[in-house]
Order: C-alpha cells, then structure tokens, then sequence
C-alpha cells in the first residue's frame, strides 16, 4: 500500500513539474510577444500613425491643424487654410512648381505631404498655447516641415525642361540634400480631388508619376560609368593601355551594335572612348568584363536593391549574371537592352563619384519646428557607404571631366565654373533613331557642389539638349 502511495505522489510530482514547465514556457513566449510588440509600436510609430486604419491619425487630424512645409530658403510649399465658412482647404501657393515633390494631403498623400505626414499632423505647440486654443474652441497648430529644396533652382530646372516630359534631380554630393526635383507632366495639386476620378479611370496617363525616382529609363551611354568602372576595377594597372578600333559598328553573330548616327571613330583608347561616348569600343570592352564580377559590382551600386532613402521610388534593374549571353553583354555594357534606371540612382551613383566613393544619403527634409519656433527633429547628412574605391571615383571624375573638356558635354567648357559629367542618348521603343537625352554630372569639377541628373523623353542627343539644362541649373547655382 505504501509503495502504491509513493508511487502515485511521484507521479503527480511528475506531472506539476510538467505543468509548470509549460507555464513558464507559455509565459516567457507571451512575454516575447508583449516586448516585440512594444518596441515595434516604438520604432514604427511613424508607419503605425499613419496607416489609414489606424484611429488614432484621424484623432490628430480633428485635434490638429496641419502644419505647413517651408523650402529651405522659408518659402511657403503648403500650408491649410480656412475658407469664410471655416472649412479647411490644402494650400499650394507655387502650384505646379513642387507637384511631385511635395505632393497632395487629399485623396491618398504623395511626397513630402506622405512622408512627413506624422510630423505634419502632430502638434509640439507649448502647453500655454494649447491652453488658449483649448478655451477658443480651436485646433493646434501641426508641426512644421522644413525641406532641403530650393526655389530657384527649382523655378530653373522646371522652366529649362519646359513642354518636354522629363525629369530633374538636383543634389548636394557632400550631404546627400536634395535641392531640386522636377517631373513632367505636372499637376496642380490644389485640383488633385477635383481631377481624381479622370485620372484613375485614365490607365496610360502618368501624370502622377514622380519620373524622377520611380521613372525607369533606358540609360543609354550614362552607363558607360558604371561599365567603366567595372573596366578600371579588373583592369587597375593596365587599363589605360586598351586599344581599340572603331569603325562605326561592331558584329557578334547575327547581333550588330552601331555608334550613334554611324559616327566612326577609328583608333582610340580608354579616355577617348569615354570622352567620344563610343558605343562599338565599351561594347567590345564589356566583351571582356568578368560577368560575375561585374554582377557583384552591380549589387555594390544598388542596382535591383533597396535604396537608402525615405521616400517612394522604384529599383533600378539590371540583368546580369555568369551566364549572360555575348548579345545581352553588349547591350549591357552601353545602357540599352532590358537595363533600366531611375535618374534618383543616376544620381546617386554621380553623387559617390563626387564625393570620392562616398554615398551620402539622399534626403528631403531638413529639420522639424513647433509653432514656437522649437526644433522638434533634425535630420543630418548620413554616409551610406563606399559605392566604389576611391581611386576609382578619382579616374571617372577625370573621364568625366573629359567629357566636358573635348567630349559630348562641350557646352559646358569654357565657363566661370569647371563641370564634369556624361551624357546619353538612350533608343528606346521600336522606331530607329527615337531617344531619350541624359546628362549627369557635377561642377565644379574639381570640388564638387552640386550634382545634377537630367532626362528628357524623346528629344535626342543627351548633348544637344541635356547639356544645355544643366548649364543653366549650374549658372542658377553658382549665380552666373
């Protein structure tokens, strides 16, 4: 009896210790969950704010007025207003001039109005003030956000790029801030709502399209940077030593690849092939690139990646592998084929070879005030990384500097300022000779300052009418 006893209590010991074991366990994982959730709720409040069923956005939306945003120089880019009525209205005091950029707050939110929307509909006002506005029966004021964008380069860049559909971006290489940034068609977006429902039910306008960082473009002979430097980094001690032999086109099989306009440009070497944009010789030299190399380089530079920014853009492609074909290889290798790049990653590459390798983050806003004049959030230059060695930036900066000096970018020589920079005439669609013109590039040349990335659909030459938009974005900027 005794031993049927103890052996019972042995096994309802047993069977507590599982209970409790399970207990724990239980309660270390709902733990877990209970931290994880709390340091997500923290770290994404912003994301969490402003999902659109998140109740607590339209809390602060009926609490707060939203707060206006300023272009770096002060300027008014949006601010709300009340009508005699008192109901609130979305100001846009430069109307088509900041469409893309700084975007709607009606129908859905676009750029800035999206990304800083957390900001705009919280109010840091003093405690004093939200006393008053509370006996008046008023809303706080929202916070205030100030942009890194600048009005007259702005105003430049939109009126150069003129009738044509197109896109600028115009940024500071040392910071990663971004002065300018232009798409059309435009918009006006204080008729967003009364235009909506033509544009959704318009499936081929891109009217709302921001070209500048979700525009995928053909990067036609820009990308003579990127297979350049792919170029110099297997070739470091031999690479001014290639030789090549233009005649005007160069056949692989049945493929067959022409410079442009059937320009022949008989013996030339490395420097000259940059320089004179020869589309025969860097197809031939992407012939003898390391394809696996040359993917690893690829991902180095972001392509078919993530971008470090905080705003909304699409990824650039390129399809690049070991077993890329010789005919696939050379259209790589001069921007044509199935590549694809937004002028946002033009520019940021530009941007790394200015800045000696160095990609500093792209970014939009510059800092956050109550309406007290406080800062609430400030926003510095950040170093994404190295894109490139170096030495290696310092060479493209030499071949892209002549390019300007006796190249396809000579409108730019000659001027108060030194410049640098590549252009491209991207084939695009099935007509023969239809292209897109691109220049990217920066001034001074020496010194960088201010980089520029520019794309206009179907004009041309990038040198012909590339060229000309830039130099006057630069004079804007250097006051010429």
């Amino acid at each position: 009896m005794k031993t049927k006893n103890k052996n019972l209590k042995k096994r309802v010991n047993q069977k507590n210790k599982e209970i409790v074991i399970v207990t724990w366990a239980f309660t270390f994982l709902f733990l877990c969950m209970a931290g994880y959730i709390t340091h997500y709720a923290i770290t994404h409040r912003q994301e969490l704010i402003n999902n659109s069923y998140n109740g607590r956005q339209q809390m602060l939306i009926a609490q707060n007025r939203r707060g206006r945003i300023y272009a770096a120089d002060g300027n008014i880019l949006a601010q709300t207003v009340e009508d005699e009525e008192g109901n609130e209205k979305r100001e846009y005091p430069y109307q088509n001039l900041f469409s893309h950029v700084v975007g709607y707050a009606s129908n859905g939110r676009m750029g800035v109005e999206a990304q800083a929307n957390y900001y705009l509909i919280n109010s840091n006002a003093p405690l004093s003030q939200k006393a008053a506005l509370d006996v008046s029966g008023e809303k706080y004021p929202g916070d205030d956000v100030y942009t890194t964008l600048n009005v007259e380069l702005q105003q430049v860049a939109s009126t150069a790029l003129g009738i044509y559909q197109g896109a600028i971006i115009v940024t500071e290489p040392g910071t990663g801030k971004i002065l300018a940034m232009v798409s059309k068609p435009d918009f006006n977006p204080e008729q967003i709502s009364d235009m909506w429902d033509e544009l959704i039910q318009d499936e081929e306008s891109s009217v709302l399209l921001n070209r500048a960082t979700q525009g995928l473009y053909p990067p036609g002979s820009t990308f003579k940077i990127v297979t350049a430097l792919e170029y110099i980094k297997e070739n470091p001690d031999t690479y001014q030593n290639y030789n090549y032999n233009c005649t005007g086109a160069i056949t692989r099989g049945e493929d067959r690849i022409q410079c442009y306009h059937g320009t022949v440009h008989g013996q030339v070497g490395f420097e000259r092939s940059f320089a004179k944009s020869c589309n025969t010789s860097f197809a031939n030299m992407g012939l003898l690139l390391d394809r696996g190399r040359f993917e690893r380089t690829l991902d180095q530079l972001l392509f078919n990646q993530e971008l470090p920014v905080s705003f909304s853009y699409n990824k650039s492609r390129v399809d690049m592998s070991e077993q890329t074909s010789d005919s696939e290889m050379m259209q790589i290798s001069i921007g044509q084929g199935t590549t694809a790049v937004t002028p946002l990653q033009l520019n940021m590459i530009t941007c790394a070879v200015a800045n000696d390798g160095i990609l500093m983050k792209p970014y939009l806003i510059d800092y956050v005030q109550n309406s007290a004049g406080t800062n609430v959030k400030t926003f510095s230059p950040s170093a994404y990384g190295n894109l490139m060695d170096s030495k290696d930036a310092a060479i493209l900066k030499e071949l892209m500097t002549d390019v300007v000096e006796e190249g396809t970018a000579t409108r730019l020589k000659g001027l108060p300022y030194t410049a640098a920079g590549k252009t491209g005439s991207a084939e695009y669609g099935t007509v023969k000779g239809e292209s897109h013109a691109w220049f990217t590039g920066f001034a001074p040349a020496e010194d960088p300052q201010i980089c520029v990335t520019i794309i206009i659909e179907g004009a041309g030459a990038g040198g012909d009418y590339a060229v000309p938009i830039a130099k006057r974005i630069f004079d804007a900027y250097f006051g010429v």
